[in-house]
């Protein structure tokens, strides 16, 4: 039996798991450092989160699972080509998005444990739970 193609929102909790693992273990560590950003990065990510979900959204890019079209959003490029001009954009926006949905579920959810939460392998799910909706 072949593997399941993952689509985008698989990817984007997948990593977001990872990420916010690394939350709990390395609390005194930066969110720059976890994810490998620089501090300009950081703040353009921030500061563009909800038009970065929006164009998730728009794009129909959750669902997608043309791994071709989606990779650039989990890589470790120097930028997200599509998204922001002269290059500034932060590289691996799925993978930060994925981080932020993994974030507001387990801040909704208090009694999850790292270890339930790697336990659920229902993405879709946890971005439901989660509520998350770009901010």
């Amino acid at each position: 039996m072949g593997e399941e193609v993952q689509n985008t929102l698989q990817h984007m909790i997948y990593n977001g798991k990872i990420l916010y693992a690394m939350d709990v273990l390395l609390e005194d560590v930066s969110d720059e450092i976890k994810i490998g950003y620089t501090s300009d990065q950081m703040a353009w990510v921030r500061k563009y989160q909800s038009d970065i979900w929006s164009w998730f959204i728009q794009e129909n890019l959750l669902y997608s699972t043309d791994w071709n079209r989606i990779q650039k959003y989990f890589s470790e490029a120097p930028f997200t080509p599509e998204l922001g001009e002269r290059n500034e954009s932060a590289p691996k926006l799925g993978s930060y998005m994925g981080w932020m949905i993994v974030r507001r579920y387990m801040e909704k959810h208090p009694q999850e444990t790292l270890k339930t939460l790697f336990a659920k392998t229902d993405a879709q799910q946890i971005m439901e739970a989660s509520k998350f909706k770009g901010k």
